[in-house]
């Protein structure tokens, strides 16, 4: 039975729950005009390494990843998964302290900040354990709930813009790509390698269509477009990027007489925080799947709560915004593997699986 919906459904949401809040502020400090280079790069690349990622599981269906990687050999598979299951980790603990950070810095500004990560890791946590099933399941109920709100909050979102802002289109760093090895592009692909790994992980549970899963990604460019312009072309350039979620910022400053609440950024907020929350569950049972594999006395509920509750001392140990941001920047080592490496071995594993079938009679 084809699921691409749902397999769409889960992209979308994982990938928009990235984008709107710490990638502009990345964007916008790599480059001072053309900012649509930088966006087009990043998403060039995102593009490519799921159209390899996916074209190598393609070649050993039903295998997953892990199963892949184990059928080169146990060391092999333990030497190039340990590296990913770090930055699973490494990912949940920057994902909660960040968005637990701007929750509070949002709209929650008297609520102890330990009490909404440990919210966001309850509902991670429990929602993994219900299985992958389960898990895309709640991600087209979420689709169907709150993604016409983000696209209401988008379209809004254009009330303030000057598109003189806009021009220039290019300068010298934007068309030598100097910018390329900078921290702050290397810091924005957060956004892009975070959403995709998990097609590796759901065959033979979640059976989709490579074709659908690539064309659906497409959609999200005008989002990554929208996220770093709409607040460009509102405040400028100059003004953008001295804050710290400028889309966010740009959000606030729409003004809807209509509306019976003061901010509509209440309603972007809820509908991204649902987004995280569903992300941080797939990242959990992805690390889950990993360690499923490497021990054998293996269980779940206990793993879980284990590793939820590693993720929350660490998060508590994090003092400032400025440490959350430092270690973005050391995970971006991990990142940029997590990016490259796993989808190349994947794609080379899976052309050479494909030609041992075809040689053997």
């Amino acid at each position: 039975m084809d699921r691409s919906i749902q397999v769409i459904a889960m992209c979308l949401i994982t990938n928009l729950g990235l984008i709107f809040f710490l990638y502009p502020a990345d964007i916008i400090a790599s480059l001072s005009t053309g900012h649509w280079s930088a966006v087009l790069l990043g998403f060039v690349i995102h593009i490519g390494m799921v159209s390899v990622y996916i074209k190598g599981l393609s070649k050993c269906a039903p295998k997953n990843v892990i199963d892949l990687f184990q059928s080169a050999g146990n060391v092999f598979a333990f030497l190039m998964l340990l590296p990913l299951a770090v930055y699973f980790v490494m990912m949940l603990i920057i994902t909660v302290r960040a968005y637990a950070e701007i929750v509070t810095m949002v709209f929650l500004a008297q609520t102890p900040l330990w009490t909404i990560m440990l919210l966001f890791l309850a509902l991670s946590t429990l929602v993994s354990l219900w299985g992958i099933e389960s898990l895309f399941r709640t991600s087209m109920l979420i689709a169907l709930l709150f993604f016409p709100f983000l696209i209401i909050v988008v379209i809004l979102s254009f009330q303030n813009v000057d598109w003189h802002y806009m021009l220039p289109f290019v300068d010298r760093k934007t068309a030598t790509f100097s910018y390329v090895f900078h921290r702050p592009f290397l810091q924005s692909l957060f956004a892009f390698v975070g959403g995709f790994l998990f097609l590796g992980f759901i065959p033979p549970y979640v059976p989709y269509q490579s074709r659908k899963i690539i064309m659906a990604s497409l959609l999200l460019l005008p989002f990554f477009l929208i996220s770093v312009y709409v607040p460009l072309l509102t405040f400028g350039e100059n003004t953008a990027s001295k804050f710290p979620f400028p889309f966010i910022m740009a959000v606030d400053t729409v003004d809807i007489s209509w509306l019976m609440f003061d901010r509509i950024t209440i309603f972007f907020m809820i509908s991204l925080l649902c987004f995280v929350v569903l992300f941080l569950s797939l990242v959990m049972w992805m690390t889950l799947q990993l360690l499923k594999r490497s021990m054998h006395f293996f269980n779940a509920p206990i793993a879980s709560v284990l590793l939820a509750a590693t993720v929350f001392i660490v998060c508590l140990l994090v003092p400032s915004w400025s440490n959350v941001e430092q270690m973005i920047w050391w995970n971006t080592y991990l990142r940029l593997y997590a990016a490259f490496v796993i989808p190349l071995v994947t794609f080379a594993l899976g052309v050479s699986r494909r030609r041992k079938e075809v040689i053997r009679p």
